[in-house]
């Protein structure tokens, strides 16, 4: 039997979809399946997918007119090209114009912007949506979107990324201390400090625990243009929270936390939320995207923007250790419901085999 080739293509590789491709790759591998990711070359340095059993082919990012070529030339020989992204989608559908494979793309999240780019951005979903043969969304309403925009084939694929390795004894306390809340509640976000996270609201409820006692401290983990912004709100206003940059440590950070906070304007399937969960963490998200689908009963919700109500329900969980346990098992039980990589692996290939034996025909 022939070796199945498949191309996987990422465009800036947030953390969610580089995880995920660093995982799908590794399985494929494991089934029989010879894989090629097509990637910046720094995210080599990151996910090293070589050691997945992969084959790695440096493309430059979706700005440089190298890429195109680039990408045509590494998915000549593949039966079938995988697409993570919006840009990756569209730049792969250039690539392989005039050649007969067929394209999936994976929607991880969706375009933030307004105004005039953000009709450039929907011309570019109806353009990626129209050149896969399928379609697979992260969240129902991703699927939803993607038959709005005109795919021939939507189908739900709610990604599994590897559960995080669990903490040794002493680890917590360890973090703590590094982060200055040894003897102070600690609530930790993470993601890129971009305006579509909401960490304005979160500055805006920080304001408000100045006056518990003891004051909570805030720690932010993620890199992004928004943060000279927060940094000069967080002096101005003397805020308790504090800027950690990008960490390779978020695993131990998290475990450390009282508290786990997604303030985010719109989310799929949020890697802090699926980490929370695991690792029993209580977690306070905005009720927004996939979120209320990933998280079921098993997080607070609170509207996007509200400062108030995401700062009460942070103190109410502060303030009670029975409901932190209580949402800490809940979180448990209900991350033990979603897809394992296994499961998510064996999906992913069956799209792969529907396509190839389809073309046979």
């Amino acid at each position: 039997m022939t070796q199945l080739r498949t191309v996987q293509v990422l465009g800036g590789g947030s953390a969610g979809s580089s995880a995920h491709v660093r995982s799908l790759a590794a399985g494929l591998v494991a089934r029989g399946v010879r894989v090629t990711v097509c990637a910046p070359a720094e995210l080599e340095h990151h996910y090293d997918f070589p050691g997945a059993g992969a084959h790695f082919a440096p493309v430059p990012r979706r700005s440089d007119p190298a890429a195109v070529g680039a990408l045509r030339a590494a998915c000549s020989g593949a039966d079938v090209v995988h697409a993570h992204g919006l840009h990756a989608a569209v730049r792969t559908a250039l690539a392989l114009s005039g050649l007969r494979v067929p394209l999936v793309v994976t929607w991880h999240t969706r375009a933030h912007d307004e105004g005039a780019r953000g009709r450039v951005l929907r011309l570019l979903e109806r353009r990626a949506a129209r050149a896969a043969a399928v379609v697979l969304g992260t969240c129902s309403e991703l699927v939803d979107r993607a038959r709005n925009r005109g795919a021939r084939d939507a189908r739900l694929g709610p990604v599994a990324v590897p559960a995080p390795r669990w903490r040794a004894d002493g680890v917590e306390d360890k973090a703590r201390a590094e982060l200055g809340a040894v003897e102070r509640p600690l609530v930790m976000a993470v993601g890129s400090l971009e305006p579509h996270r909401g960490y304005g609201t979160l500055l805006d409820a920080a304001r408000r625990w100045r006056g518990l006692d003891p004051v909570p401290l805030v720690v932010i983990a993620g890199e992004g243009r928004e943060r000279a912004a927060i940094q000069r709100r967080i002096e101005a206003e003397q805020l308790p929270v504090r800027l950690v940059g990008r960490r390779d440590d978020i695993t131990e950070l998290l475990s450390a936390a009282d508290v786990a906070v997604l303030p985010s304007r719109w989310e799929a399937r949020a890697l802090l939320a699926q980490e929370a969960l695991r690792l029993g963490v209580p977690l306070v998200a905005t009720a927004v995207g996939g979120v209320p689908e990933l998280v079921g009963d098993a997080a607070e919700l609170v509207p996007y923007g509200d400062a108030e109500a995401l700062a009460t329900a942070v103190h109410r969980l502060l303030a009670d250790p029975a409901l932190r346990e209580d949402l800490a098992a809940a979180g448990r039980a209900q991350a033990a419901t979603w897809p394992t990589e296994d499961e998510t692996i064996a999906q992913v290939l069956s799209v792969y085999d529907e396509l190839v034996a389809g073309r046979v025909r």
